[in-house]
């Protein structure tokens, strides 16, 4: 069998059968065959396949018209083969949206109300903006916020049916994004959150990056930085998934593209979360910045949160895990 002549690039190994009697093609489909085992014995900084251990693959041989039936075979196929491929991918990635559009409804009627039964012994919503507002100057007092963490406004239905907003004495109208039951409190996000440096401290520990909080990286280590404690909230503020969560699993120094998230102890603080996990679409698709993109700390503070009462918190969480453990 006569073969082309070509240049081929240092990177790659020609096959070139020394008798007439092996088809190259028959030798091709076997390597395909057996590829995830061949390059498992790839090594080297960047990996690859000696020569030496090229030529020790074992390769079974069948008589040449046989391996001409094989490869007539492969050939008549290999386009179904291929065809069959490309429609299993575009079914497991349809599979994957729609387990990712359902998660996102289901979230979307939780964070509505409709996702358990109100009852009216859980009492008023209202009362929780009350202990949230006292909770916060005490935490100013104690210099844990800010006094632009204090949030004034106040969201309510007026006698028209529409919704009004009072900043500083001053009310003006505003569209919900969705409806929410009678019972519950409407807020903006910074009403019950708030971003926060973490504290200040000197001395070993680990560095809470994102790599690390992934699982990806055993952790670098400082010996000064923002200090968060085990079971606190940190979110990213700069990078492509600005608005991720993180709940910390150690002791340690926040990564320097975090912030630590400051959530109202008055409040079921898995629900919460489970609103800004409804919302992080939007909150990385409106980051700031073209080089490194941030958070957008405006839109962030002010998105809207329909608030049940605590007792209904807990309700929607534990319905919405045991969904999500089905799914």
């Amino acid at each position: 069998m006569s073969l082309p002549q070509a240049h081929i690039a240092r990177q790659l190994q020609a096959i070139i059968p020394f008798t007439n009697d092996i088809d190259v093609r028959y030798v091709r489909y076997v390597l395909e065959s057996r590829l995830r085992e061949i390059t498992k014995q790839a090594n080297g900084v960047i990996p690859g396949i000696s020569r030496d251990a090229a030529l020790t693959f074992l390769l079974p041989v069948p008589p040449y018209n046989e391996q001409k039936r094989i490869i007539e075979t492969m050939l008549y196929l290999s386009p179904m083969v291929e065809r069959f491929g490309e429609q299993y991918d575009k079914l497991e990635l349809l599979n994957k949206q729609i387990t990712v559009q359902l998660k996102k409804s289901i979230l979307q009627q939780a964070i509505q109300g409709h996702l358990v039964s109100q009852n009216p012994n859980d009492g008023c919503a209202d009362d929780l903006l009350s202990q949230i507002d006292q909770e916060k100057r005490n935490l100013l007092k104690a210099g844990r916020l800010k006094k632009q963490d204090l949030s004034f406004s106040k969201i309510f239905k007026g006698d028209d049916n529409k919704y009004y907003e009072t900043i500083s004495g001053k009310s003006s109208e505003i569209e919900l994004p969705y409806s929410f039951p009678e019972s519950w409190a409407i807020v903006r996000l910074q009403h019950i959150c708030s971003l926060l440096d973490g504290e200040k401290k000197v001395g070993d520990g680990i560095c809470l990056d994102a790599k690390y909080l992934r699982g990806k990286s055993s952790g670098d280590h400082l010996q000064s930085g923002k200090f968060v404690h085990k079971g606190d909230n940190i979110i990213l503020v700069d990078g492509e998934n600005s608005g991720e969560v993180f709940t910390v699993p150690i002791d340690g120094y926040m990564g320097s593209t975090f912030k630590q998230l400051w959530i109202s102890e008055s409040l079921y603080v898995p629900y919460v979360l489970a609103c800004l996990h409804f919302y992080k679409d939007e909150l990385r698709n409106s980051k700031k910045g073209a080089a490194i993109p941030h958070l957008n700390k405006d839109i962030f503070r002010s998105l809207l949160i329909g608030l049940p009462p605590k007792e209904e918190q807990i309700r929607i969480v534990r319905r919405l895990d045991k969904i999500n453990n089905n799914l």
